[in-house]
C-alpha cells in the first residue's frame, strides 16, 4: 500500500515537472548547462527568415502553429507566449511560458517564465550568408536547474529533449523560409 502511494506521488511529481504544471524553482544549488549551439543555413534572405520566426507571435499564426503557440500578451517587440510540446510519446503535453523579444532582423530572444526547469535563456541569431544571399540561423542557450546533483540529473533529462524540439523548429523555419523566398 505504501509502495503504491509513493509510486503514485513520484508519478504525479514527474508529470507535474515534465508538463510545467508544477515548476520547481527553489534557487538553491543552481546548475547551468549550455543548450546548442545549433546552426542551420537557409536559402532565404534574413528578413524572410525573421518574418517566419516572428509570425506566430507578432502576426496571424497558421492553424498548425495555433496548436503549438498561444500568445498571452503582445507588445511591439515583446510577447508573452505559451508553447505546447508533446512529451512522453505524446501522452503528456509540456506547457512552457516564455517572453519572446524581437530585434529585427537579427535576433529573437527567449526567456523562460514557467516550465519544467526554473531557468532557460535562448536566442536565434540571424546573419547574412554572403555567398548565396541566404541566412545562417544560430541557436544558443543556457538551461538551469536547482538542487545540486538532482538538478544536474534533471537537466540531463530535459536538455536533449529541449534541443531536439528546437532542432525540429529550426527545420520547420528553414522549410517555410525557403518556400517563401523569392526565386
Amino acid at each position: 500500500m505504501v509502495g503504491a502511494a509513493v509510486g503514485g506521488v513520484a508519478a504525479a511529481a514527474y508529470a507535474g515537472l515534465v508538463t510545467g504544471a508544477v515548476p520547481l524553482d527553489v534557487g538553491a544549488g543552481r546548475r547551468l548547462r549550455p543548450l546548442g549551439p545549433l546552426s542551420v543555413d537557409i536559402r532565404a534572405p534574413r528578413e524572410v527568415v525573421f518574418d517566419v520566426i516572428a509570425q506566430p507571435y507578432l502576426g496571424r499564426p497558421t492553424r498548425a502553429m495555433r496548436k503549438k503557440v498561444e500568445v498571452l500578451e503582445r507588445g511591439a517587440d515583446l510577447v508573452l507566449a505559451a508553447h505546447f510540446t508533446p512529451v512522453a510519446d505524446g501522452r503528456l503535453t509540456a506547457r512552457t511560458v516564455e517572453t519572446v523579444h524581437f530585434v529585427r532582423p537579427e535576433r529573437v530572444g527567449f526567456r523562460l517564465v514557467r516550465g519544467p526547469v526554473p531557468y532557460v535563456v535562448e536566442s536565434f541569431e540571424l546573419s547574412e550568408f554572403a555567398e548565396n544571399g541566404g541566412t545562417r540561423l544560430l541557436y544558443t542557450g543556457e538551461l538551469g536547474t536547482d538542487l545540486w546533483a538532482l538538478g544536474r540529473w534533471w537537466g540531463s533529462v530535459v536538455a536533449p529533449r529541449w534541443e531536439a524540439t528546437v532542432a525540429a523548429s529550426l527545420a520547420t523555419v528553414r522549410e517555410e523560409a525557403e518556400r517563401r523566398a523569392p526565386r
